[in-house]
């Protein structure tokens, strides 16, 4: 029974962690124009959990570096002198492809998940019998 324990504890750490990176992701959509805000990713982290290894989990929410648009329009009560503003540096085309990648992730490691309980529920009937 160790081996079905495990595997619906490496897919269950996948379940996790792509949830958060969605949480992320979904963060970055909304605010994308939203001045000042800078875009957050998040990386995965192999873990040892007992003797499972593979189990994964998100590890520190990182912001983006890169340059933030810089837009123009003087009536804005944020712009400086020369009329501009800071904006975001969320891509919507990327946050939207990420997202559909956490998203296909998510669900295979949600097929794994009931892949593993059937395939133990199936060897406990069959040793009823």
């Amino acid at each position: 029974m160790s081996d079905f324990s495990d595997a619906l504890s490496l897919s269950s750490s996948g379940l996790q962690a792509q949830s958060q990176r969605l949480r992320h992701l979904s963060e970055n959509i909304a605010n994308s124009d939203t001045p000042g805000y800078r875009r957050k990713t998040v990386a995965f982290e192999t873990v040892l959990r007992g003797e499972t290894p593979g189990a994964v989990e998100t590890g520190r929410v990182r912001l983006d570096p890169g340059e933030l648009e810089q837009i123009y329009d003087p009536s804005h009560p944020l712009a400086d002198e020369s009329g501009t503003y800071a904006g975001s540096n969320v891509e919507l085309v990327i946050e939207l492809a990420d997202a559909r990648e956490a998203q296909r992730s998510y669900e295979a490691n949600l097929k794994m998940f009931d892949q593993a309980r059937q395939m133990s529920s199936s060897l406990m009937d069959l040793l009823r019998r």
